[in-house]
């Protein structure tokens, strides 16, 4: 039951972080590597799984964003325009950035409103920071 828990609680904080809600699932991975109960890979993998299948969410809503625009209240069309110019300039390797707190959400909006392909969306900004999370803690334990 305990495995099912930190699991499932772990896929579903990875979940909401690749929304655009506020949610630290590499703070939870490292606590879970550290606590040495729980195989590494298989949470990584977990993580991975929970991130990636969040992240349409934030893409599909960039990708339809044109559309939503005047009912966005919050969305300024030079917030857009100036998140979209910033995105044109590293294009998708400002995903590896997305995991990051304020501008990760936001960064993955923009790569669905640039028709970034989702393939390489879910590899830059979805797997890879977890590699780096599990890779970074366990070589401090």
């Amino acid at each position: 039951m305990e495995v099912f828990a930190v699991h499932g609680g772990l896929f579903a904080v990875a979940f909401a972080a690749a929304t655009i809600l506020p949610a630290q699932s590499e703070a939870a991975l490292a606590v879970f590597l550290v606590t040495g109960s729980f195989s590494p890979a298989t949470l990584v993998f977990v993580a991975s799984m929970g991130n990636v299948l969040g992240a349409p969410a934030n893409w599909g809503l960039g990708r339809g964003i044109e559309r939503l625009r005047d009912s966005l209240v919050s969305l300024r069309p030079a917030t857009l325009n100036r998140a979209t110019n910033w995105y044109c300039r590293y294009r998708r390797w400002s995903l590896l950035l997305s995991w990051m707190p304020i501008i990760g959400g936001p960064l993955t909006m923009v790569a669905g409103v640039m028709r970034e392909p989702l393939w390489s969306f879910v590899a830059l900004a979805k797997v890879s920071r977890y590699l780096l999370v599990a890779g970074a803690v366990l070589s401090l334990t």
